[in-house]
């Protein structure tokens, strides 16, 4: 039943969530948008607000910045594409959700429930499945233990998408390199 699924990576501002847009728009058929951000402060709530008025109104919206699969596997969607927007923000929140005296196995193990989970809810769905997220294994080592933990468990968390892609685009100045394709 699983449709495709399709891995977006790139790094901040390379034009990833632009790209996965533009497809969905192009394919002119019902969409939902998964987003999961959060507004913790001013600055967030402009970028979700901009990112809210950029996409066209005809998509469903579902807010979600935890339990992400599990919310789909509830009520799986109807729509013929489904844009998850972004990995990169999902796992921020995971690790934020948990204890400050969290070890980096814990911080993984929850990262890695919610990918399950999420890659659970794409597998029972039909749908054509856009998934965006951050590739930051390319950086310099982050200089505090919740920055390491981070990188980690996102890095873990991209591996495991990448693995269960048909398809895995890297954007580099707005340009998708195709990096994996199982037609």
């Amino acid at each position: 039943m699983a449709g495709r699924l399709t891995f977006v990576l790139g790094g901040a501002r390379s034009g990833k969530s632009t790209w996965a847009q533009s497809w969905a728009e192009a394919q002119a058929c019902p969409v939902l948008f998964v987003a999961t951000a959060q507004a913790f402060d001013d600055e967030m709530q402009s970028r979700i607000a901009r990112h809210q008025a950029e996409r066209p109104a005809t998509w469903r919206t579902l807010e979600q910045p935890l339990g992400v699969g599990a919310a789909l596997l509830a009520q799986p969607p109807t729509e013929n594409a489904v844009v998850v927007d972004c990995l990169t923000l999902l796992v921020s929140n995971v690790l934020l959700a948990l204890s400050e005296t969290a070890h980096q196995d814990e911080v993984n193990g929850a990262v890695m429930a919610e990918m399950e989970s999420l890659l659970a809810a794409q597998r029972n769905t039909p749908a054509h499945w856009l998934i965006v997220s951050n590739e930051v294994g390319m950086g310099i080592v982050p200089p505090t233990r919740l920055g390491r933990f981070y990188r980690d468990a996102l890095g873990y968390a991209n591996q495991s998408i990448a693995r269960a892609a048909d398809e895995v685009l890297l954007l580099v100045a707005g340009l998708p390199w195709r990096l994996k394709n199982d037609a």
